[in-house]
């Protein structure tokens, strides 16, 4: 089992100006006590569940290029895109970018987005979703072109709503044989069809019951377009809060994800400004579930 961090606050002891030095500390102890992958959210108000959308948010490649600064093993993405934030061509190059200057450490996260409040808000085209799936469709066919050996396929793309003339991509990414590809999102029609045909990574929320349902639909797809399902990793979402979660109710919980699974476990930890909370999931609960 790999684990992954997923800082979803910034409502940090400082105000903006402790953001910075917080962040950079957060980082440096994920990579250090042994998190395969740390991730910031891709949205520009906070979102509900966490706090009012008037709390601190970072734009989530600006946030990503510090987090290289700070770090030296875990591989850093977003959690996931949004795929109407941003063209085509700019999403591929941000994450190649982040491939390169972080030694091979990029994640391409992206997803069909759903925060129609914030868009809205901030004056971000908001399409309708089969529209948006169909930019992510498109975006994920750029992508293979753009990291496909060399400086990319050279090739155009003549879709529905981009044309590119030449997908040149230089510097190439790092990561071999291309930045790997996540896709967010349980949809059984629409996403876990794009997950099988174009994704590296599915991440998907619910309980073991649920991952069970979402990874035999996943299968599925995988058969019929013939792709072999172990190819693709799986991961799904869950909140840490040592308030009310012990390590041995930790270790039980995501144990039963991985007999449901699950290959790669992503936390969200509450208080994670408190570092001790990120030592203790590499002391007591990393050693019991790695082998899983």
């Amino acid at each position: 089992m790999k684990f992954g961090l997923q800082i979803s606050s910034f409502t940090w002891p400082g105000g903006a100006a402790g953001i910075g030095p917080t962040l950079a500390r957060v980082v440096r102890t994920a990579d250090d006590v042994g998190f395969d992958s740390i991730w910031v959210m891709d949205h520009f108000f906070q979102i509900r569940g966490v706090g009012p959308p008037e709390a601190p948010m970072l734009e989530g490649h600006t946030a990503l290029g510090f987090m290289a600064a700070h770090s030296q093993r875990a591989r850093l993405g977003l959690m996931v895109g949004g795929i109407h934030y941003r063209q085509p061509a700019a999403w591929i190059k941000a994450a190649t970018t982040l491939d390169v200057l972080s030694g091979g450490r990029a994640w391409f996260g992206i997803g069909a987005a759903w925060n129609e409040e914030e868009s809205r808000g901030l004056g971000f085209p908001f399409p309708p979703l089969r529209e948006r799936f169909e930019w992510l469709e498109e975006t994920l066919q750029m992508a293979h072109g753009m990291w496909s050996g060399g400086s990319g396929s050279g090739e155009r793309h003549d879709g529905r709503h981009v044309t590119a003339t030449r997908l040149l991509n230089s510097p190439q990414s790092i990561s071999r044989p291309r930045v790997p590809i996540m896709i967010g999102g349980g949809g059984e029609r629409k996403t876990l069809r794009l997950v099988a045909q174009y994704a590296d990574a599915s991440n998907v929320f619910g309980d073991s019951d649920t991952l069970r349902h979402k990874y035999a639909v996943l299968r599925a797809h995988c058969e019929r377009l013939g792709r072999p399902y172990e190819e693709i990793e799986r991961s799904v979402l869950k909140s840490v809060d040592f308030e009310r979660d012990s390590p041995a109710s930790i270790v039980d919980r995501w144990g039963a994800l991985a007999e449901a699974g699950a290959q790669h476990v992503i936390f969200s930890v509450r208080g994670v400004s408190d570092t001790t909370h990120l030592e203790r999931l590499g002391a007591e609960v990393f050693p019991q579930l790695r082998g899983v």
